[in-house]
């Protein structure tokens, strides 16, 4: 029974933290499809 537990609480962990990842934004892109990262003064590119 611990073992199924452990098993689930990592999946669900895991599950949560790829949606945190890959949540997109609201940000506007170029026509290169990339855009002013202003958090961190960088360009990003999607």
């Amino acid at each position: 029974m611990n073992k199924i537990f452990a098993f689930l609480m990592v999946a669900i962990f895991s599950g949560t933290l790829a949606i945190e990842i890959a949540e997109a934004h609201g940000g506007r892109t170029a026509s290169d499809g990339c855009h002013n990262d202003r958090k961190r003064g960088t360009r990003h590119c999607h």
